[in-house]
């Protein structure tokens, strides 16, 4: 009888300490997680949370951000990147930044862990998180108050848990401006009249090929880092980049006297930054992406220095009633690939909420199915 008494005193005993420890940990992550607490209070809560992952001296370990550039460290996105290294180091995380001019090196270097966060296009991020990698969905994001909206309700740290996925967690987004369709010939300018041409697609996006098939196109899998040089090189005849495409990439040469740009965004392109959740708790990755959105506008004013000015003479006029039908193709499609699994459901829908805040009277907005 007294063993038994001794053994239940003991489980007593023990539950009361695991439900203390639990309770100081919650206590800990609503500090970590409130954007009203000073940044070194709530760095304090996550090194207490996370004794694990310190130094013997309680300091945080140096990690290892890989960042996609097609310029390399000359580029506009290293560049910020250093700023946001900055940053960090305010906080006591320092960090090595190291430049890669292609992304599918630094992909395939995250994932094997030789990079502890990798900084590249969103498209690449839907590989490792399909919520954030729909941001740039086609036709969901029409413009620049609407990522900015979309942005700020994706930051919430009611939202932080659909930043993990897996082993990886998303530490910030930012905005690269829209996409637009880049043509070889002006007579290219409707879905229909793309039947028979050649196509860019990502080399790594199947789904993407696939789509260009089915209006009768052929794909013709690229990387960024040859994109613009095919275009160029009339090795394709349609290509979709972001407007600073066409100074960075020298896209001028590609659309020559006869080409131009179908006036009417494709998609909106972010960058995200990518972590190992081992290595950036979602906590410290919630600080970052509070510190992207901060850095919203000046990311944009950059963006648009890229893009520079671009000739009048090069931009495709698309008459109202063809935007429309755009937009109902663009929804068709959005649906369709919701369904295969390639968008995450929730992201289209709170896309979806966006748009019709600006546009109420829109007609997906009485009518919903995304």
């Amino acid at each position: 009888m007294k063993r038994l008494i001794a053994t239940a005193l003991c489980a007593v005993s023990t539950l009361i300490t695991v439900s203390a420890v639990a309770a100081d940990t919650d206590a800990l992550r609503k500090k970590a997680m409130d954007p009203k607490v000073a940044k070194t209070e709530r760095i304090d809560a996550i090194k207490a949370m996370y004794p694990e992952m310190l130094n013997e001296d309680g300091s945080i370990p140096v990690r290892r951000i890989c960042v996609w550039d097609i310029a390399g460290k000359n580029g506009p996105i290293y560049g910020a990147a250093v700023d946001q290294a900055a940053q960090l180091l305010e906080w006591g995380v320092t960090v090595e930044l190291d430049a890669y001019t292609s992304e599918s090196v630094l992909t395939e270097e995250l994932k094997a862990g030789m990079c502890d966060a990798a900084l590249f296009t969103g498209l690449r991020a839907r590989l490792f998180n399909r919520y954030t990698g729909t941001i740039d969905a086609i036709g969901a994001v029409p413009g620049r108050d609407h990522m900015k909206l979309l942005m700020q309700a994706i930051t919430s740290p009611k939202n932080a848990d659909r930043m993990l996925d897996g082993q990886y967690v998303v530490m910030g987004y930012a905005p690269m401006g829209a996409a637009y369709i880049f043509v070889n010939d002006r007579k290219i300018n409707t879905l229909a009249k793309a039947a028979g041409k050649r196509v860019a697609v990502l080399d790594y996006d199947l789904v993407q090929a696939e789509m260009v098939s089915q209006i009768g196109a052929n794909p013709v899998p690229t990387a960024l880092v040859n994109a613009g040089t095919k275009f160029n090189n009339k090795n394709v005849d349609v290509l979709a980049a972001p407007l600073a495409a066409y100074q960075i990439m020298e896209l001028y040469k590609g659309l020559g006297d006869n080409g131009g740009i179908v006036d009417y965004p494709f998609s909106q392109i972010t960058l995200q930054l990518v972590g190992r959740a081992d290595k950036f708790p979602n906590e410290l990755a919630q600080l970052v992406r509070e510190d992207f959105l901060t850095r919203f506008d000046k990311i944009e004013k950059l963006v648009k220095a890229q893009e520079g000015e671009i000739p009048e003479q090069y931009w495709i006029d698309i008459p109202p009633a063809d935007k429309a039908e755009y937009q109902v193709m663009m929804q068709e499609a959005r649906i369709q690939l919701r369904d295969r699994g390639y968008y995450d459901g929730d992201m289209l829908k709170l896309q979806r909420k966006v748009r019709c805040k600006f546009e109420p009277g829109h007609f997906e907005c009485a009518n919903p199915v995304e």
